[in-house]
């Protein structure tokens, strides 16, 4: 996993970025909303899964899960890619901007509108998570943010052979982007200098966006506005016509030793939800795990 994410980071530094999905808001009592798209990696591709992803308005880890055993770093020729535009809108207010930690996920409700703009994220690395199960509010804006890194994490830069100043100031080189919105009085959802790591958990705890996400973000989300941080990876929703579905994702490793594991994270959900499930025909997709929603009973 920790090798998969350097590597990945490496090749995708000049990949552009990608607007948000725009979905219309489902009827009361339903959240199930977009559809899934299949492509076809074009011949003499030289580009990596993260630039399939930047174009659809996806993280890396959403095409990861929807398409096992393709070749993150140079998908090959003709391989049919799933791209999960179908989702299921959390179990939660639709206000403001809600972030969903484990499927890496921004949702944001426009206010007085009909409609949610999702857009991938990148979440805080093990060991300096992005805060989960939290309500709070868009404190400030600013553009051309400055970056005032931590002892901590200067430490850890020099662990590892690179020096790191006390004090970055705004500009092109800044690790915060162009632009940053502050929730809380700790963190921030902000751009990047490079675009990667969307989809990935490489920031320092705070939430990354591709530049015209932040940018989108920032000229449309005012001061105040409510801000919620989950942590679900396990999505159910019964919709108005009496089906339903579950959508899987891998949760967030709880500690290093996980994050460095190969071995499957155990999925956060009670024995008797899990048994639920099971009955209602997901037992494949709990182990499976591929982010998309599943319709029950099939």
């Amino acid at each position: 996993m920790m090798r998969l994410t350097w590597f990945v980071l490496a090749l995708c530094a000049a990949i552009p970025g990608a607007f948000a999905v725009t979905y219309t808001l489902p009827p009361e009592g339903s959240r199930l909303v977009g559809t899934p798209i299949i492509i076809t990696v074009p011949e003499g591709n030289t580009l990596p899964l993260e630039a399939f992803a930047a174009q659809y308005g996806q993280g890396l880890s959403n095409l990861l899960e929807a398409n096992p055993g393709v070749d993150p770093f140079l998908p090959k020729s003709g391989t049919r890619l799933t791209i999960p535009q179908q989702l299921i809108l959390p179990d939660t207010v639709r206000e403001g901007i809600i972030v969903n930690a484990a499927e890496m996920r921004l949702y944001y409700y426009p206010p007085g509108g009909n409609t949610v703009e999702v857009l991938p994220i990148g979440i805080g690395q093990a060991g300096r998570e992005t805060p989960r199960n939290w309500v709070t509010a868009v404190e400030r804006k600013q553009e051309g943010p400055t970056w005032s890194p931590t002892p901590n994490t200067r430490r850890a830069y020099a662990a590892e052979g690179k020096t790191l100043p006390a004090f970055v100031p705004a500009g092109p080189d800044n690790p915060m982007g162009l632009y940053a919105i502050y929730i809380g009085r700790l963190y921030a959802i902000h751009g990047t200098n490079s675009n990667f790591g969307i989809g990935l958990r490489v920031s320092q705890g705070c939430i990354r966006l591709r530049n015209n996400d932040i940018k989108y973000l920032f000229d449309n989300v005012p001061v105040g506005t409510r801000v919620q941080l989950i942590d679900r990876p396990v999505k159910v929703t019964t919709e108005p016509d009496g089906s339903r579905w579950v959508e899987v994702h891998e949760p967030l490793s709880r500690n290093r030793a996980e994050f460095e594991s190969t071995r499957k994270v155990p999925l956060p959900i009670s024995a008797a939800q899990r048994t639920q499930l099971i009955n209602e025909g997901a037992g494949a997709e709990l182990e499976r795990r591929s982010g998309m929603p599943v319709k029950l009973g099939m």
